[in-house]
């Protein structure tokens, strides 16, 4: 496929996908979500990748969709929103949420709507302090979709979640980490360098353990206490037959930094 709305690039195990429609801050149409299926089908199937990262091009990161892309002409019959979130919306987050590895986004600017949400599926979230995040769906008759609802009350709280779900107002950078919203606030010029560094890092670590981890924990609030342990029991007897853990173990004892294969 040949991509005209976004960026996609595999160097060194670490798979860089940049919304790149900076004009229209990187809102989704249709192409858009054709384009990230796509490459996110590349990321899943190439066993090379040991971590996504996700940004935009541009001053926004993404605005979630772009409404002249389903406009509705007068007298024209409506446009089931439902059947929008169904086919391209819900898919996404469930394939950030499935990938195998680590998923960093990297927010560079405005996250608004739909682009809010696909930033708080990934694992973590690094954002410019110029950044904000805007559940503007409020502003439209409409609800957090893109697993808003879900995401919103799980990382902050009803009371919060609510707040931001029902009033639309714009949350910076900088109070989205103080409120565990996202994992940090960091200097504009620094966030390309910090995400960057992440990705290297994530790119040498045991990658299976991590996919794991990733697993384990989106399983933990749906779980009893049993469950969860059973489901921790399972996990490490087959991490502790990985390839990883032999030389995780090896490097430990000899003292020198280990070699992960992400095996």
């Amino acid at each position: 496929m040949n991509y005209e709305n976004i960026l996609f690039d595999i160097t060194d195990g670490v798979a860089t996908l940049t919304l790149n429609r900076p004009d229209k801050l990187n809102s989704f149409t249709q192409a858009m979500h054709e384009e990230v299926r796509h490459a996110m089908h590349k990321v899943s199937h190439d066993k090379s990748v040991r971590v996504m990262v996700l940004t935009g091009a541009g001053r926004g990161f993404c605005a979630g969709q772009d409404l002249s892309d389903r406009a509705v002409e007068p007298g024209a019959r409506p446009v089931d929103l439902g059947d929008s979130v169904e086919k391209n919306y819900a898919p996404l987050v469930l394939a950030l949420r499935a990938l195998p590895m680590p998923v960093i986004c990297a927010v560079n600017g405005v996250a608004a709507g739909a682009g809010a949400n696909i930033a708080l599926a990934c694992d973590i979230v690094l954002a410019a302090k110029s950044a904000s995040f805007v559940e503007v769906f409020c502003k439209l008759g409409l609800i957090p979709d893109t697993g808003g609802t879900y995401f919103l009350p799980r990382l902050i709280g009803s009371a919060r979640a609510m707040g931001l779900a029902m009033l639309g107002d714009k949350l910076s950078a900088e109070k989205a980490e103080s409120w565990g919203l996202i994992w940090k606030a960091v200097p504009d010029e620094e966030l390309a360098a910090e995400t960057q560094a992440m990705a290297r890092h994530f790119a040498t670590a045991p990658t299976k353990g991590l996919a794991f981890t990733k697993q384990a924990l989106h399983c933990s609030p749906h779980n009893s206490l049993q469950q969860q342990l059973a489901l921790e029991c399972e996990m490490m007897s087959e991490l502790g037959r990985s390839d990883d853990y032999r030389e995780g173990v090896a490097a430990f004892m000899e003292k020198r930094a280990p070699q992960f294969k992400g095996k």
